[in-house]
């Protein structure tokens, strides 16, 4: 039977869960709101795009600079304050009148994003006993997969039925209840060790790593450059509606869901090969897509083929990570968060350009390219170090999630 003090480290996990599926949901919702937000503020789609790169860029320089500055604070204290962040600044978010403000909003957003990642993913070995921490980080961990795919699709639809707005008042009532949660449940969990900037880097004396943090650049620059944009592509190339619109980034976000099950069975074979095809594949199908746009059905089945490989990607970058991380040491899991930050703003910023100047068939193309040159680097520097992955242990953070999709 499960001890009381074991139950309540349970809940504790949860509501941290509960936090990081809240932040990662509101970083990506406004991808599904961007031609509401574009059209209600006055801005170009490529302006509006810049909501996502400010939300990167300030969740970049977060991770290590609220690592670093609250080393020696409560981990409890960290988190709560990271929440009511959140919360702010998707209330400043919904009462926006111009496109200034919500940028400022999406900044503080982006803040609380950086330091959660960061910490919240490390706390699960704090809360319940030695024995159950993969399963519990893998908790905390499986918010973020699943906002991931479901922001866009939910974006979408809110669009659809009410105003952009709404949306951000749903992100910060879950904020809310998130919070409560976490000032309920969460004992104190005082500060192990401080960390210095000058700690930061441990990574990139490690081979592997500093291979895994070059794909994950590749890989999330080419995913946001497209997906940042697939609402307008649906609207203005393919030529559906709202419903059809909201239907497709649906049918998106389950099959990225699905990834992640694939991902486990085929990670437990090869990390390398998994990542590599996964790459091609997402190449194949964001390049496709321009050039089907007359065929609802054949977009459809593109959509499908990328979510699933997008379900599997960052998985994947996370099992390779954890064959070369230190083992509990929150600066390295600053660094890898700032790495897919800066990533998502490149990709934003990139697909932004494109959309812009070349329009949005340029965009996916270029997307395309930028999977394939990662796959290309993987491929030919992964085969230089060893193709086994080393065990996923208690204090790996985000990678723990591979154990719960494999159970």
């Amino acid at each position: 039977m499960t001890s009381s003090p074991d139950r309540r480290g349970w809940l504790g996990v949860l509501s941290v869960a509960l936090g990081s599926f809240v932040l990662v949901l509101s970083e990506f919702l406004p991808i599904g709101l961007l031609p509401a937000i574009s059209s209600g503020l006055h801005v170009s789609i490529g302006t509006a795009g810049l909501m996502v790169v400010a939300t990167g860029l300030a969740g970049a320089v977060a991770a290590p600079v609220v690592t670093v500055f609250t080393s020696r604070v409560d981990r409890r204290v960290v988190l709560v304050g990271l929440s009511i962040l959140l919360v702010v600044a998707d209330g400043l978010a919904a009462v926006s009148q111009s496109f200034v403000v919500l940028l400022i909003a999406r900044l503080l957003l982006g803040i609380g994003i950086g330091g959660f990642w960061a910490i919240g993913a490390g706390v699960a070995g704090r809360l319940v006993k030695p024995a159950s921490v993969i399963r519990a980080t893998s908790f905390i961990t499986a918010g973020i997969s699943i906002a991931t795919v479901v922001s866009l699709p939910l974006g979408a639809l809110v669009s659809s039925l009410a105003s952009w707005r709404l949306a951000f008042v749903i992100g910060g009532g879950l904020g809310l209840v998130a919070l409560v949660l976490q000032l309920i449940l969460l004992p104190s969990i005082p500060a192990l060790q401080r960390v210095r900037f000058a700690t930061l880097g441990t990574l990139l004396t490690i081979p592997r790593a500093r291979l895994g943090l070059i794909t994950t650049v590749f890989v999330f620059a080419a995913q946001f450059a497209a997906y940042t944009y697939v609402a307008p592509y649906l609207k203005q190339l393919v030529g559906v509606g709202p419903e059809t619109v909201t239907l497709a980034l649906l049918v998106f976000g389950i099959a990225g869901i699905a990834g992640n099950f694939v991902a486990g069975v085929t990670l437990s074979r090869s990390v390398i090969g998994t990542l590599s095809v996964a790459k091609f594949v997402l190449a194949g199908a964001v390049v496709l897509l321009p050039l089907l746009a007359h065929s609802v059905v054949g977009v459809f089945i593109l959509l499908v083929v990328w979510g699933i490989v997008w379900g599997a990607l960052p998985l994947g970058a996370q099992t390779w990570m954890a064959g070369a991380s230190p083992n509990g040491v929150e600066s390295g899991l600053a660094l890898f968060v700032t790495t897919i930050q800066l990533a998502i703003a490149a990709g934003s910023v990139l697909g932004g350009v494109a959309v812009t100047q070349l329009g949005l068939a340029a965009d996916f193309w270029l997307a395309g390219g930028v999977a394939v040159i990662g796959a290309i680097v993987l491929i030919t520097l992964g085969f230089r170090r060893s193709n086994a992955i080393a065990p996923v242990s208690a204090a790996t953070g985000p990678v723990a999630v591979v154990d719960s999709v494999r159970a």
